[in-house]
């Protein structure tokens, strides 16, 4: 009997949870889930290209350390 409250109570907090996310991911304005999501995006993304900038860089050091023309 108690299991069944506590899945009864999980059932209705992942109810809640899923609404209230779905409500501010539909938001156009005000800064929801959307707006989150682009800045991680774009954030990822410029982190990528500081990574390939510094991979190239440290390549280019070990060609010439190694006298490799590349």
């Amino acid at each position: 009997m108690r299991s069944l409250i506590w899945l009864s109570l999980g059932a209705a907090v992942g109810v809640v949870a899923y609404r209230a996310v779905q409500q501010l991911r539909g938001e156009p304005t005000g800064g929801g889930l959307n707006r989150a999501a682009n800045r991680v995006a774009e954030s990822a993304a410029h982190f990528a290209e500081d990574v390939r900038r510094a991979m190239a860089a440290r390549e280019a050091e070990l060609r010439s350390a190694l006298g490799i023309e590349g």
